[in-house]
């Protein structure tokens, strides 16, 4: 791989930002010459929205072979849409969304204009992923000179993010980052602090020495374009968030450390993914609009229009989606059931089935398991019994 330079990364022309669908409100395109001069905060409008839904989603292939990973859904809900909501609640709103080639459109067309979040979407198409620290600069001519909110597409975080952009707004430091304590901070950006102050910020070190991890929240003023554009590429040959940061930190700009209380989750990982969902089941009330048969209910459970159930018995937390069909079947605590699933003869716990997948007759608990658009697990009542597969590239199948 040939590393770009720092002066090859340069902000994207106006003919590269793109508005939602047809018929939705047009984006923003003023343009800034990447001033570093001192901005001073107006009302919480002045702030910009910037969500990051690009790259290609490695850790979760297969499912992210057919569909961004911000788009798989959480308690029946895009990871996406959490951070777009979060950005409507805190008063923004005006919010760009980095998009990649292989899953924009499906970013638009899932997210559209914005308008049912409270927000106007403006979709900015990074052509490579070359770390945080390159989106930054594809979206500066978007961002101008306001202060933004730079929110990770595939992450979760307890509370919004409301409050913490008030404390931006107060305080008015040049860059304000989020840090939870983590058990295993070698698969994160950590920072250093000394007298609460950030000293240091290593991306994923090999021997960490803090157990502070990045949240992927940031808040910046527009000094940040000038240190995205003075660091070099990584090992990885991405311009990283961390040496953007760590460049305003050793340039003498008041970097703001924040300790985030509540939970923080990267949904990156299926064991995340799953992790997310039970915490998001955690906070729903119980709202029963579709149609029960001889079936019962125990706990905090959606189930939506739609929905059948016969003969079931549902343990909650649990959600499932409209139109969904189960029958003869037990959903367990902590199941995400899409729209138009089927369980049928199965049992079901602690899993996340997205849009038209189906269970059927299965002789033991399916249990921590994400399962794509239309997938279908079944056995053949048939003897003799064998297992028949038909699995694509880079899939993962367990059998206990």
């Amino acid at each position: 791989m040939v590393l770009p330079t720092p002066s090859e990364l340069k902000p994207p022309s106006a003919s590269r930002f793109s508005s939602a669908p047809s018929g939705s409100p047009a984006g923003t395109t003023a343009s800034s010459a990447g001033c570093t001069r001192t901005v001073r905060f107006g009302r919480v409008q002045d702030l910009k929205g910037l969500i990051l839904s690009g790259g290609k989603g490695t850790r979760l292939r297969p499912i992210t072979h057919t569909s961004a990973k911000q788009l798989v859904p959480v308690a029946n809900k895009p990871v996406l849409f959490y951070g777009i909501e979060a950005m409507g609640q805190a008063g923004i709103e005006d919010v760009g969304i980095i998009i990649a080639p292989e899953t924009g459109e499906e970013v638009k067309a899932a997210a559209g204009d914005g308008s049912r979040f409270g927000v106007k979407l403006t979709y900015l198409l990074q052509d490579e992923p070359l770390g945080l620290a390159h989106a930054v600069l594809t979206a500066q001519e978007f961002l101008s000179d306001s202060p933004f909110v730079m929110y990770l597409g595939d992450n979760l975080l307890q509370g919004g993010i409301a409050d913490l952009v008030a404390a931006f707004r107060s305080s008015e430091p040049d860059a304000l980052i989020l840090l939870t304590q983590v058990p295993d901070p070698e698969h994160y950006g950590v920072a250093e602090l000394n007298d609460g102050r950030v000293v240091q910020l290593v991306e994923k070190p090999l021997e960490p020495h803090t157990d502070l991890a990045l949240v992927g929240v940031y808040m910046f003023t527009p000094a940040v374009y000038d240190a995205a554009k003075s660091i070099t590429p990584s090992g990885r040959g991405e311009l990283e968030i961390t040496d953007a940061i760590q460049h305003m930190v050793d340039g003498g700009r008041r970097v703001e450390p924040h300790i985030v209380n509540g939970w923080w989750k990267d949904t990156g990982r299926l064991e995340d993914m799953l992790a997310a969902n039970r915490l998001v089941l955690d906070t729903i009330d119980s709202r029963i609009e579709g149609e029960l048969a001889e079936s019962q209910v125990d706990g905090r459970v959606v189930i939506e229009p739609g929905a059948r159930l016969e003969r079931c018995a549902v343990r909650g937390p649990a959600v499932i989606g409209a139109g969904a069909s189960l029958i003869d079947c037990y959903v367990g605590p902590y199941t995400a059931v899409g729209r138009g699933c089927t369980i049928e003869n199965a049992e079901v716990e602690h899993s996340i089935m997205l849009e038209g997948a189906a269970v059927r007759n299965l002789a033991g608990r399916m249990e921590s398991s994400l399962l794509g658009r239309n997938v279908t697990i079944g056995r053949d009542r048939r003897q003799p019994r064998a297992y028949r597969f038909m699995v694509g590239d880079n899939s993962e199948i367990g059998i206990l």
